[in-house]
C-alpha cells in the first residue's frame, strides 16, 4: 500500500495480517514496523478429553499457529475437530517463508477411542447340577475393543456363602482407559443336606428302612450290600419318601444299607446301617451275643388267625416251653419248666415257634414259623 505524507512521497511497506485463514492463526509485524525476516514457526494446540497411553477419550480439536516474517501457501492448517474413533489420524500443517526461502511442515497423530470395550464374564465351567454351582467358582472377564485394544480384564473367585442369587462383578479396560463392567449372576450351594435317624425294623426276610431328612433334600437313594442277583451293591430305592421296604433277604446274612441324600445342587450326605436279616423270628437277630444279666425279649412275626403260639427253647435239650397269646415272650434270668428251675447260663440257645389255633387244649398247630439262635456269654 502507498501512503503520501507532508508533501513528500514515501513508501511505507506495512504488512499487517491478523486473523484466521481457514482456521489458522497467523501472527504478523506490528503496524508501522518494517517486517524483519525471521524463521518460520508452526505450533499446534490439541484440546480434548485425555485418556491413557497417549489416547483421547473425547472429541479432539486441533489448532495451528504459524508465525514468520513472510509466509505463503499454508496447507492443512485449518482448525479441525475429530469426533470419530481412530487408531491414529495424522494431520499436517505446511507453510513457506518467502524471505528465507524455506519450507516447514509439522504433523501430529491423534488417537481417539470414545467407545467402551465389549466385555462379558465367563465362568470356568458350566453349572455343576441343575443350574447350581456347588464348589469354588472362578470367573474371568473377557473383552474386545476394535480401536485401542484391551489392556486388562479382571478375574475373581467365589466360594460362598450359599446364595440362590449370587453375583460376581468384574471389568475390562481398553488401552485408551475406557472401562466396561461385567456381571455373572448364578446360584451357589456348597452345603450338603442332612439325613439322620436311620433305622431298620426286622421283618420276615425283609427290612423296613426309615430315615429323616432336611428340608433342602431333593431325593434319597438307598443302596444295599450285598446286592441283588449276586451284585456287590444294588440300588433299591430312589425318591423323596422317608422309608422303603427291602424284601427277599437271606436269613442270618449281614447287610449294609447306605442312605444317601441329595439336594438340588447335587450336594450329598450319607448314613450307613448294618443289618442282620431274620425270618419270621425277628428278635434277637440270629447269632446275637448277650449277657445273662440282659435277658432278651423273643419276638416273632404274627401268624394270620393264630390264637396263641408255642415257644420252645433248646440248650442242648429243651429247657423251656411256653404258650404266649401274643407274638413275643420276655425271657427271664431264671424260670421253671417241668418242675425244674433253669438259669440263663452261658451257651448257645436255639428257639422255635409254632402258631396255634383255637383252644390250647385242642393242640392244633400250624407249620413252624422258623427257628433262630442267640448266644449268652458270661
Amino acid at each position: 500500500m502507498l501512503l503520501r505524507r507532508g508533501g513528500r512521497r514515501g513508501f511505507l511497506r506495512r504488512s499487517v495480517f491478523v486473523g484466521a485463514l481457514a482456521g489458522m492463526l497467523l501472527v504478523a509485524p506490528a503496524p508501522g514496523v518494517a517486517a524483519v525476516p525471521g524463521p518460520l514457526e508452526i505450533n499446534v494446540t490439541q484440546i480434548g478429553t485425555p485418556g491413557a497411553n497417549g489416547w483421547y477419550r473425547g472429541n479432539v480439536t486441533v489448532t495451528w499457529v504459524v508465525t514468520g516474517a513472510t509466509w505463503s501457501d499454508p496447507q492443512g492448517c485449518a482448525i479441525r475437530t475429530l469426533v470419530t474413533d481412530t487408531p491414529g489420524t495424522k494431520i499436517t500443517c505446511s507453510a513457506r517463508n518467502d524471505d528465507l526461502g524455506e519450507e516447514l511442515s509439522k504433523s501430529v497423530t491423534i488417537k481417539l477411542d470414545k467407545t467402551a470395550p465389549s466385555a462379558a464374564a465367563v465362568p470356568d465351567r458350566p453349572p455343576d447340577a441343575n443350574g447350581w454351582y456347588n464348589r469354588l467358582l472362578s470367573v474371568t472377564s473377557v473383552g474386545t475393543d476394535p480401536t485401542s485394544g484391551i489392556e486388562s480384564c479382571s478375574s475373581a473367585t467365589y466360594a460362598g456363602p450359599d446364595n440362590p442369587a449370587a453375583v460376581i462383578v468384574g471389568a475390562c479396560r481398553d488401552v485408551a482407559g475406557n472401562m466396561a463392567g461385567t456381571a455373572l449372576p448364578f446360584k451357589y450351594d456348597a452345603t450338603a443336606p442332612s439325613v439322620f435317624a436311620v433305622t431298620a425294623v426286622h421283618g420276615n426276610r425283609s427290612a423296613q428302612i426309615s430315615w429323616r431328612k432336611s428340608s433342602d433334600t431333593k431325593f434319597i437313594e438307598v443302596f444295599r450290600t450285598p446286592g441283588r442277583k449276586g451284585q456287590g451293591e444294588s440300588g433299591i430305592y430312589r425318591g423323596s419318601a422317608t422309608g422303603v421296604k427291602d424284601t427277599g433277604l437271606v436269613v442270618g446274612r449281614k447287610y449294609e444299607y447306605r442312605v444317601v441324600a441329595f439336594d438340588e445342587a447335587a450336594n450329598r450326605a450319607e448314613q450307613k446301617l448294618n443289618f442282620v436279616a431274620t425270618g419270621a423270628l425277628l428278635n434277637p437277630t440270629p447269632g446275637l451275643r448277650l449277657t445273662s444279666k440282659s435277658p432278651p425279649t423273643l419276638v416273632w412275626a404274627p401268624a394270620r388267625k393264630a390264637t396263641y403260639y408255642n415257644l420252645q427253647l433248646i440248650r442242648g435239650r429243651k429247657v423251656l416251653s411256653a404258650w404266649p397269646a401274643r407274638p413275643s415272650f420276655r425271657l427271664r434270668r431264671t424260670w421253671l419248666y417241668n418242675g425244674r428251675r433253669y438259669r440263663l447260663e452261658p451257651g448257645v440257645y436255639r428257639w422255635y415257634v409254632w402258631p396255634g389255633y383255637g383252644r390250647i387244649s385242642a393242640a392244633r398247630f400250624g407249620r413252624p414259623l422258623g427257628s433262630s439262635t442267640f448266644v449268652v456269654t458270661k
